[in-house]
């Protein structure tokens, strides 16, 4: 540790010994460099304060109804796109910079140097949306009007992308729309075509070719049973039939139970034995009301009894077998019992024939009604895909339309403008005393660095140590120069003139400092002297 300090002690000798090299850069440095910084031009700096109210009241009422949008990222967004080359060129025509550039390089050098020197950040707090956009030009207007520019621009684009997207979205969903309503059309064509070409075998409502099968085969059994079982009953009535007494006595004609048959004249025939009945309670047989009824009931007897004999007739094909005229009410059923089934049979053996025709016709199209049913449930399957899409588009099209509205009569986005920019009327840089005491001290660096380097390249023996170790011989003693020689007073006046022209130096320092900070009253004493 103690060479270490002996060797920064003789290297700062060496740097004294060779002080002239600082003397020399200061002043080679020092008063060309003040010169410079004090010319400098002025910077006027401008800026604004604007707040996002992303907030909206719309926004509860109307979620699930719009498209939803994050305001934050969008204003993220903006600002970075804000220094895009559009939005630069908007910013010159709208400020009429693009008028100071009469060439394409001019141009291209003052957009640059607005992107450079446009500088929009976030000042609010982490949950405040408050934006700062800073500009500084030469001329204090002039940063105005880019500022106020760059501000017009950053509300009008966050505002004019949700009518952009909208807009976009809306010729998006309008050429799908009609893109899927001509796939829709085109599929309702084919399938009226597939279902005209093959009408008589595609499946009903029944369902699928083999379902329809089963079902047909199963109504052909539950007919062919009924038709067994009407079989059955007609066959036992006919036994019946043929068993029952051929004739019958008039007053079987007058026996009504509920399987007698009815005619026209039942309701005037009871009518009249009641009327008789009354008649005979009061009156002899020979009373000429009572022979007057007896009269008339002979005769309404006499029409009923025809009256049975003609439908007899008529149901038996005109057969004038012994049934057919039988007045037993009892036969009489039977036979009408008889007549209803073989009816009854004919009509079951019709349904029963159709049936059997539509299991032969199905069995015989077993090959190809699987392939018919199979392409009939794929155009089905591809046009409810279709349609299914179409009505998602027609839905997500009203979405879009009452999104476009919601925009078009409230932002989601409200703009308030905190501080508007101004004019400065006091120049916020350069910073001219800060570069003044950085030019004075890159100056003395360089003189220190010239003096060590002079003092390593030609070596003066500033101690005995040093003398040590450069010979290997020890030393025992130190003789100082004397008055004689001179060499006190050559680094006495050394050293003062060191110290005078450091000290001129701080001086001219102070009055650059002086004039950076109060140029007006530095030069008013100079121009009443002029």
């Amino acid at each position: 540790m103690q060479e270490i300090i002996e060797q920064i002690v003789d290297y700062l000798k060496g740097i004294w010994l060779k002080r002239r090299f600082i003397i020399i850069s200061t002043w080679l440095i020092c008063p060309f460099a003040w010169i410079f910084i004090s010319q400098m031009d002025n910077v006027y700096e401008s800026d604004a304060r604007v707040y996002a109210d992303t907030q909206s009241i719309l926004g509860p009422l109307l979620k699930g109804l719009t498209v939803n949008t994050d305001p934050e990222v969008q204003i993220r967004l903006m600002i970075k796109t804000l220094l895009s080359r559009p939005n630069l060129e908007r910013i010159t025509r709208m400020t009429d910079l693009d008028v100071q550039a009469n060439t394409p390089a001019a141009y291209e050098e003052l957009i640059d140097n607005l992107k450079s020197n446009i500088i929009i950040k976030k000042t609010g707090g982490r949950n405040e949306n408050i934006f700062t956009i800073t500009y500084r030009d030469k001329n204090p207007e002039m940063a105005k009007n880019v500022v106020n520019s760059a501000l017009t621009v950053f509300i009008e684009n966050t505002l004019g992308e949700n009518r952009s997207d909208s807009n976009t979205a809306q010729k998006f969903l309008t050429t799908q729309i009609k893109d899927y309503e001509n796939r829709l059309l085109a599929a309702e064509s084919r399938l009226t075509d597939f279902k005209q070409k093959y009408s008589g075998v595609l499946p009903d409502q029944y369902g699928g070719f083999y379902q329809k099968l089963n079902i047909v085969k199963e109504q052909l059994k539950i007919t062919e049973l009924n038709l067994l079982e009407q079989q059955t009953q007609l066959k036992s009535a006919k036994s019946q039939l043929s068993s029952s007494p051929s004739s019958s006595d008039n007053a079987q004609n007058n026996i009504m139970n509920s399987n007698s048959i009815q005619t026209t004249y039942d309701d005037r025939i009871s009518e009249l034995e009641a009327n008789l009945d009354s008649l005979q309670l009061r009156y002899t047989e020979m009373h000429p009301d009572v022979k007057e009824v007896k009269r008339r009931l002979d005769h309404l007897n006499k029409q009923r009894s025809k009256e049975i004999d003609e439908y007899l007739t008529a149901t038996n094909g005109g057969d004038s077998n012994k049934l057919s005229t039988s007045q037993n009410p009892v036969i009489q059923q039977l036979q009408i019992q008889v007549n209803q089934l073989e009816n009854a049979v004919a009509s079951t053996n019709v349904r029963a024939k159709d049936y059997r025709q539509q299991v032969k016709e199905l069995e015989s199209k077993i090959h190809i009604l699987p392939e018919i049913e199979a392409e009939l449930t794929s155009l089905d399957r591809g046009y409810e895909i279709t349609k299914e899409k179409y009505e998602e588009l027609l839905n997500r099209q009203e979405t879009a339309q009452l999104a476009q509205q919601a925009d078009e009569t409230t932002n989601p986005i409200q703009f308030r403008v905190i501080d508007p920019p101004r004019a400065p009327t006091e120049p916020a840089g350069p910073k001219r005393i800060l570069f003044l005491f950085a030019a004075t001290i890159f100056a003395f660096g360089v003189g220190v660095g010239l003096s060590l380097l002079f003092s390593q390249i030609n070596p003066v023996v500033t101690s005995s140590s040093q003398v040590s170790k450069l010979t290997g011989i020890p030393v025992f003693g130190i003789v100082s120069a004397t008055e004689n020689l001179g060499l006190q007073r050559w680094h006495k006046r050394k050293t003062l003139i060191f110290i005078v022209s450091n000290s001129v130096l701080l001086i001219m320092l102070a009055f650059f400092v002086l004039y950076a900070i109060a140029p007006n009253a530095i030069l008013a004493p100079i121009r009443g002297i002029l």
